[in-house]
């Protein structure tokens, strides 16, 4: 087993980001195999950690007893942190977008097709699973979350292919899934496994990913303190386009009362200031021991004063 999975990627950029020191009290919303966690503790911070996975959430009881009472951690979504932290305002909030390695490691739980297993991908264990919706989808509407998720530009050329497949048998494991997409889209050697895109979009579309980090980045802007720090690791241009929409629009809201239009109502003030340069990169050195981080950006903003949006 690869030692990828248990480096958590970007590792001292995010500590750095979040400005971490003792005393303050953290959320790793992504807590998977504990890497973040792991590492505000040992710099003396607090930390209330999240994960859906009641697996992740398992593993993790052996370092909240190391923590001595310095870790609370609780299954949940990260969307709901504002429900977790019951009313506690926090120093930092480090979001790790994605599926861990420990997740695409594990062949049963359907992520990966360098394994094969049951087409399942369910972080939570529960709702609908990868093999239901790849079974029972229209032809049309399963190009289309394909391609909306994926980005496959031969998503329609993918999702005839699935579709005569289970025809002749439901499609219930990684590997014949994988067959599948590789026989509608050939690949060259140099390129990625053809199955790639279209397993990223069922994995989106089965655990609701980008509307759960649309959720939590409001909610994180209600739970921060003046002065806290939100530190968000994404590895693809969807979320990457959807932490960087939401800190333009936190950041450069506002506009000088002189310059307003008559009738016109200002906008609310900013609520986060960024700072630059962003985004944050792994070095080469780090993409060459963890493959996890090539694609890995990292962005974070300081949370001002200003009051949150309502709901």
């Amino acid at each position: 087993m690869s030692d990828a999975r248990h480096i958590p990627v970007l590792l001292a950029e995010v500590l750095d980001a979040l400005d971490v020191a003792p005393g303050k009290t953290f959320i790793d919303g992504t807590f998977g195999a504990g890497g973040y966690t792991r590492a505000i503790l040992e710099r003396g911070g607090e930390v209330l950690a999240l994960d859906r996975d009641p697996t992740a959430i398992a593993a993790g009881q052996r370092l909240v007893a190391e923590a001595q009472g310095r870790l609370k951690l609780v299954e949940t979504r990260f969307s709901q942190m504002e429900q977790a932290a019951a009313g506690e305002k926090f120093d930092g909030i480090a979001l790790d977008i994605g599926v861990s390695s420990m997740q695409f490691d594990e062949a049963e739980r359907g992520f990966s097709f360098r394994f094969d297993g049951p087409l399942d991908m369910r972080m939570s264990r529960a709702g609908r699973s990868a093999a239901d919706l790849v079974n029972e989808l229209e032809e049309t509407d399963l190009a289309n979350l394909i391609y909306l998720y994926g980005e496959e530009h031969g998503s329609r050329r993918v999702a005839r292919f699935i579709c005569q497949a289970r025809q002749e048998a439901p499609i219930l494991t990684t590997l014949r899934l994988a067959q599948i997409v590789a026989k509608a889209i050939p690949a060259r050697p140099q390129d990625i496994h053809p199955a790639t895109k279209t397993f990223q979009a069922l994995r989106i579309a089965v655990n609701a990913e980008l509307d759960e980090l649309s959720q939590a980045l409001e909610a994180s802007e209600r739970v921060l303190k003046p002065g806290g720090r939100l530190a968000i690791v994404t590895f693809h241009s969807l979320e990457d386009r959807i932490v960087k929409k939401f800190f333009a629009e936190r950041s450069g809201r506002g506009r000088a009362a002189s310059r307003l239009l008559p009738g016109e109502v200002a906008p609310p003030e900013p609520t986060f200031t960024l700072r630059p340069p962003q985004p944050v990169a792994a070095s080469d050195a780090e993409a060459r021991k963890n493959p996890r981080a090539r694609s890995a950006k990292l962005r974070w903003a300081e949370k001002l004063p200003s009051p949150a949006e309502e709901k």
